[in-house]
């Protein structure tokens, strides 16, 4: 039976990647006086690698005119990275950044049924409290049974380190929770964990086929697709009542394996 959505942040709750941190990352740059910039097409590449500091060290390691030396590299990126989170919380106080369709909805829905609810990213928490204390209001903790961020998780998804905590500190088994993502590293650390993931596409991964997939949709206004080999009614809307019966049919196909 179905206890709790665990929701992924970046990609899922709002469309964070493209025109948020990408921006704020150049902005980083600019105000570090360097020639970097990261285009729409290269940040979609650099996604592979998930931590903001890591993938500025995995960008400057193609770079001539990057430090030349391990450490120096480590504190460059130690200092774009806090740049970039305080310019990405401006571009969340300017309301530059929405949440993405039908995520306030689901959220309040099943705020209502008494279904627990938890984040489990490896984002840092000051990303999480700028975007969601916008969004929900200061108070938006107390919505969620469990926060697990990049500070408690540091090793980055798709190793499966977030969401076996998240589960952990909800006091349930993977096979009890269902899993909200968007992103082909962010479906691998759930699988990882045992859970089952709905998919909502972002943009950066617009074209993945998501195979792993309890069923994909757009965004949660959308119908979605199953994905599984789950006899599932292909194009309902992904509400509440329609996680609750594809995640059912998802635990009775598993234990009939």
């Amino acid at each position: 039976m179905l206890q709790a959505l665990i929701w992924d942040v970046d990609g899922t709750l709002a469309e964070t990647e493209i025109d948020g941190h990408r921006v704020a990352f150049n902005a980083a740059f600019a105000a570090q006086r360097l020639p970097w910039r990261w285009s729409e097409p290269r940040y979609v590449e650099l996604l592979a690698v998930t931590g903001g500091r890591e993938r500025l060290l995995h960008d400057m390691a193609s770079r001539p005119d990057a430090p030349p030396g391990a450490d120096e590299r480590e504190q460059l990126a130690r200092t774009l990275h806090a740049e970039k989170n305080r310019r990405y919380a401006q571009l969340v106080a300017e309301a530059r950044i929405a949440l993405r369709p039908g995520v306030k909805a689901l959220l309040a829905e099943a705020e209502s049924a008494g279904l627990r609810q938890a984040i489990a990213t490896t984002t840092s928490r000051a990303n999480v409290e700028a975007l969601l204390g916008a969004h929900l209001g200061a108070g938006w903790e107390g919505r969620f049974a469990a926060v697990v961020c990049a500070e408690d998780a540091p090793i980055k998804k798709p190793h499966p380190q977030a969401y076996q905590l998240c589960l952990q500190r909800l006091g349930l088994a993977a096979a009890e929770a269902l899993a909200i993502e968007d992103s082909p590293n962010g479906v691998a650390a759930a699988r990882a964990a045992g859970l089952p993931v709905l998919v909502t596409r972002s943009l950066p991964f617009a074209s993945e086929e998501f195979k792993d997939a309890l069923a994909v949709c757009e965004d949660l206004l959308h119908l979605a697709v199953p994905a599984s080999g789950l006899q599932l009614a292909s194009g309902a809307r992904p509400d509440l009542g329609t996680l609750r019966d594809w995640h059912a049919r998802w635990g009775r196909f598993s234990c009939g394996r």
